[in-house]
């Protein structure tokens, strides 16, 4: 299946490029994770998003949307751009629930941050740099290239996270 000339999964999602330029492979991994993460919440209501994974976690997939937002905004804006910007939500971490945010909301707001920070990366060399902020290596120079693989390694890992909560809902399992 094919979409503006880019190979799409029966799922909707994009199909990575398994060849070619790094930057353009880099990316399209990156959005292939980006729409994982949305079909995981695709057809659920605000109240099965809310649904934790098992005791004692309190991980839910509007938490994970949250918190891949502020991912998204640390990772592009912060570390990349170097601004200084106010975190998405409430706290650091976005996995905070509040009861009058709900799916929606969410997903725009981290479609938002996907948006801006397509914005600052676009025209950038891979060997741009911007620097950590906070933590242990704070200061610390990281190029445009390890902001994406780290952004595919935290999507990666989440989807994951995803995937198990999703079939704990409604039993819908897969990549």
């Amino acid at each position: 299946m094919t979409t503006d000339g880019l190979q799409t999964l029966p799922d909707g999602r994009p199909v990575p490029l398994m060849t070619g330029d790094e930057r353009p492979v880099l990316e399209s991994w990156l959005d292939f994770h980006r729409a994982t993460l949305e079909l995981k919440c695709r057809g659920l209501t605000d109240a099965q998003v809310r649904l934790t994974s098992a005791e004692p976690s309190g991980l839910t997939l509007l938490g994970l949307v949250q918190h891949l937002a502020e991912v998204e905004r640390n990772w592009f804006q912060r570390v990349f751009a170097g601004l200084d910007v106010p975190p998405v939500f409430e706290e650091e971490t976005g996995y905070a629930l509040d009861p009058a945010r709900g799916l929606d909301e969410a997903l725009a707001v981290w479609r938002r941050e996907i948006a801006r920070g397509r914005e600052l990366a676009h025209g950038r060399s891979l060997e741009d740099t911007g620097r950590l902020v906070g933590g242990p290596l704070d200061g610390v120079e990281v190029s445009l290239r390890a902001v994406f693989i780290h952004l595919i390694e935290e999507y990666a890992r989440h989807n994951g996270h995803a995937d198990i909560l999703r079939e704990r809902i409604d039993g819908v399992t897969g990549a």
